[in-house]
C-alpha cells in the first residue's frame, strides 16, 4: 500500500443495470418483526445500497435454514446509505446493513451505529479488516479496486498511446478525453480523489486536479453517467476513451476471448464493503445469521456476477473472464480511514473550489 505521510477500497460497488431504484424488498416488509407472542422473530431486515442483488435459490436457502423471512430496504449508494444510518442510529432501520465502505466507515463507526460482532472470517479475509476497528462493528464481505480505465480498441483505432499513470492524465496529448464522476456525488468519485491526496500530498491535491481540469476533464454526476454515456466502450456512443471505472470492468467488455478495455493499475484505490449488525436491531440474533451467511462461500461465489466485486474469501474460483480479464492492483493507494473521516468535508470544499473554477 502506498500511505500518505500519516495517512495508511463501492461501488460504492458498482451500480450497473441490477441497481434497483428506490426501496427494494425481498419478504414481506408489512409482516410484524414477531408473533403475537413476541418470543420468535420472524423476518431480519438489511438495509443496503441499490447495488445489493443476489440469485433467489441464495436468498431462499437462508430464509428456509434461518426460518425468516429477509426483507431488503434498498437505497442510494453507499454515501447516502452512510448518511441514513447515521441519522436513524437511535431508531435503527433494520437488523444489518452491508453496503458501508472504507471511504464511509468511520463515519458509522464513530457515530456509533454498529455493534459488536466477532464474525468467523473465511480464509484471506483478515486482511480486508478495518483499521482501527477493533470491536468488530464491521465485517468484511468483498472487495473492488476504483481504477482509470481506457479504451484500447479508441487508442489503437487512434495510433495513440494509451496513458499509464495518474500523471499522464494531465498530458496534453489526452486532452478532453478522461470523464469521471464527481467527488460530491459519487463513491467511485469520491476514491478517485482520495487517490490523488494518496498520490501527490495533502498539500500537492490540489494542483494535480487543477492540470487535469485544464486538461478538459469531464464530471458527471455518477459512475452510470460516465461509463455508460460518456466513455466509448460504455454503449452510450461516447466519445470519452479514459473513464473512471473498476478494476473488475474489463471482465465485462470481452467479445472474441479478449477485452477491448483495460484497467490501469497504477491508478487504483482500494474499496472494502462491509456489513454489520445494527446496534439496538429488533432481531440481532438474525443478524449475526445473515453476517455469517454473506459470508458463506455460496454467497462469495454468487458475487462477482451478481454484484461485480471480488470476494473476501481467496478460496473462491473466480469466473473464467474474471481470472483472465479482471486483475486486481498488487499495490492500491490507500489512506486511513480516521483520517477520511476527520477531513473528508474540508478536501470535498477544497475539490468543488478547484473543479468549479
Amino acid at each position: 500500500m502506498r500511505p500518505i505521510h500519516a495517512l495508511t477500497h463501492a461501488l460504492a460497488p458498482l451500480a450497473l443495470a441490477l441497481a434497483a431504484a428506490g426501496c427494494s424488498t425481498i419478504g414481506d416488509d408489512s409482516s410484524s418483526s414477531a408473533p403475537d407472542d413476541a418470543t420468535k422473530p420472524t423476518r431480519v431486515v438489511l438495509v443496503t445500497h441499490e447495488s445489493f442483488s443476489l440469485p433467489k435459490p441464495l436468498i431462499k436457502q437462508f430464509e428456509q435454514a434461518s426460518g425468516l423471512d429477509l426483507v431488503v430496504r434498498a437505497t442510494g449508494d453507499a454515501g447516502i446509505l452512510t448518511n441514513k444510518l447515521v441519522l436513524t442510529k437511535d431508531d435503527p432501520l433494520g437488523d444489518v446493513a452491508f453496503g458501508v465502505d472504507n471511504t464511509f466507515a468511520s463515519r458509522a463507526l464513530d457515530a456509533g451505529v454498529f455493534a459488536p460482532y466477532d464474525a468467523a472470517l473465511p480464509d484471506g479475509a483478515e486482511e480486508y479488516r478495518l483499521p482501527g476497528d477493533d470491536e468488530h462493528g464491521l465485517t468484511p464481505v468483498d472487495d473492488a479496486s476504483v481504477c482509470v480505465n481506457v479504451d484500447d480498441t479508441w487508442f489503437a483505432d487512434h495510433d495513440l498511446a494509451p496513458p499509464r499513470t495518474l500523471d499522464d492524465l494531465a498530458d496534453p496529448a489526452y486532452r478532453d478525453l478522461f470523464v469521471t464522476p464527481g467527488a460530491a456525488t459519487s463513491s467511485p468519485g469520491m476514491a478517485f480523489l482520495l487517490t490523488t491526496i494518496a498520490a501527490y500530498g495533502e498539500d500537492g491535491w490540489q494542483d494535480y486536479w487543477t492540470k487535469l481540469m485544464d486538461n478538459g476533464v469531464k464530471l458527471t454526476a455518477g459512475w452510470s453517467d460516465a461509463y455508460e454515456v460518456d466513455f466509448t466502450q460504455g454503449g452510450g456512443h461516447g466519445d470519452r476513451p479514459i473513464v473512471l471505472s473498476y478494476d473488475s470492468s474489463p471482465a465485462f467488455t470481452v467479445s472474441g476471448g479478449t477485452s477491448s478495455t483495460s484497467a490501469l493499475l497504477d491508478t487504483c484505490f482500494r474499496q472494502v464493503e462491509y456489513a454489520g449488525v445494527l446496534d439496538g436491531a429488533a432481531n440481532p440474533d438474525g443478524a449475526e445469521q445473515l453476517v455469517d451467511f454473506l459470508l458463506s462461500p455460496e454467497v462469495q461465489a454468487a458475487l462477482p456476477e451478481s454484484m461485480y466485486v471480488f470476494p473476501v474469501d481467496s478460496s473462491v474460483k473466480l469466473p473464467a473472464e474474471w481470472a483472465r480479464f479482471a486483475e486486481q492492483p498488487s499495490d492500491p493507494y490507500e489512506v486511513d480511514p480516521g483520517a477520511i473521516g476527520e477531513h473528508r468535508d474540508e478536501w470535498l470544499r477544497e475539490w468543488s473550489d478547484v473543479t468549479s473554477r
